[in-house]
């Protein structure tokens, strides 16, 4: 496996994307892109950097070779150098045929498509059923997907059908719109594409982050007079830090904010990594656990039982590690660990201001309730 990204050399206005103000998230208007093949001459991801105050964590576009080109899934920013190395691969394998938006309620996602449907206007656009808008119901249309060549996946069929197996999860309904996800195999790779349902966590940072440490750098402090220094334990601490706030929003190893410097760290917070992390091993994502599937949760198992019965040997999902080497037997571990309940009593004092938060949108109304 290989890893292309712009040298010292590159043009930053390259790295440029001007419709960061749609969704203002760091590293705003300039989004690094890191592309790493994962299967020779047939899967590459594409990632590049996302967060909030620090909190960065890589998002993913996938590429697979199809018969005559290649598929997008889960588009990111279509920076003009993200942009430049899908059509390295182009001049390879043929051109970009279909574009898959495979989320109707991720907002992060939905923001890339525009504008990389209008860098391959050749590309026919798909996108899971039941997209929504907020505050406003607009047509997507009006949010510049291209009305003469969207597509929605399993109402008007699926993209290279006979190379690809498309499995929903999903609609589960959240008051201004559904959440759903499509997953895709690749028979010829033997690679299961999901986009926010499931996770792995390395205790070891990702390489994306090497061109830009300073998130971790930042939360690898303890104190707001210590300096930024470069150093490996620094950035350690701060992955680790950074794991735990995006996937728990507020972990309990967080003591306090204060006025020099945001957050205190309560001693144990290495321990609460550990038990989040589950020692790299594939999971559903907390967030979605405690804000989605607290509503229809035999939804979820339908889909793990679903996909344990496909042919794949690794999963590729849109955030943290990949690829992530698991087949089907793992999938059907997962679905019974879910009907189980899927509760870690150990991660409960994390996992504590999702499910408050959880409760009072039920309680306001804005969600159903479970």
């Amino acid at each position: 496996m290989g890893s292309m990204v712009a040298g010292a050399g590159v043009n930053p206005a390259d790295q440029n994307w001007p419709w960061w103000p749609l969704l203002p998230l760091y590293p705003y208007g300039r989004r690094r892109t890191l592309r790493r093949e994962l299967v020779p001459g047939q899967v590459w991801s594409f990632e590049q950097l996302q967060g909030v105050f620090y909190v960065a964590v890589p998002i993913r576009m996938t590429a697979i070779k199809v018969d005559g080109g290649l598929m997008l899934y889960a588009p990111n920013a279509a920076t003009a150098e993200c942009i430049a190395l899908v059509r390295d691969l182009e001049a390879i394998h043929g051109p970009v045929l279909s574009i898959v938006h495979p989320s109707s309620s991720g907002l992060e996602h939905k923001v890339g498509v525009p504008a990389m449907a209008r860098a391959f206007p050749g590309a026919d656009v798909w996108v899971t059923p039941g997209q929504w808008s907020f505050p406003l119901p607009l047509p997507l249309s009006w949010v510049g997907f291209p009305a003469g060549r969207t597509r929605v996946l399993f109402e008007n069929g699926v993209p290279h059908g006979d190379e690809l197996q498309w499995e929903p999860l999903g609609p589960v309904p959240l008051g201004p719109g559904p959440f759903m996800e499509a997953s895709v195999l690749h028979h010829a790779s033997g690679t299961l594409l999901c986009t926010d349902a499931l996770i792995a966590i390395s205790e070891q940072w990702p390489e994306l982050l090497d061109l830009d440490p300073t998130p971790m750098l930042y939360h690898g402090r303890d104190h707001g007079d210590e300096p930024m220094d470069d150093e490996p334990q620094r950035r350690r601490r701060g992955w680790k830090r950074l794991v735990l706030f995006a996937t728990c929003l507020k972990p309990h190893g967080v003591d306090q904010v204060w006025r020099r410097f945001p957050f205190r760290w309560r001693p144990s917070w290495e321990q609460d990594f550990a038990v989040i992390s589950r020692g790299g091993r594939l999971r559903v994502a907390p967030i979605l656990e405690d804000l989605v599937f607290p509503r229809h949760r035999p939804l979820m198992s339908d889909w793990l039982r679903r996909c344990s019965t496909l042919s794949f040997c690794q999963l590729v999902p849109a955030h943290f590690h990949a690829p992530i080497r698991c087949d089907g037997s793992m999938f059907e571990t997962l679905a019974q660990a879910w009907e189980g309940g899927d509760s870690d009593d150990a991660e409960a004092s994390d996992r504590a201001f999702l499910r408050s938060f959880n409760r009072q949108i039920e309680r306001l109304g804005l969600v159903p309730k479970a």
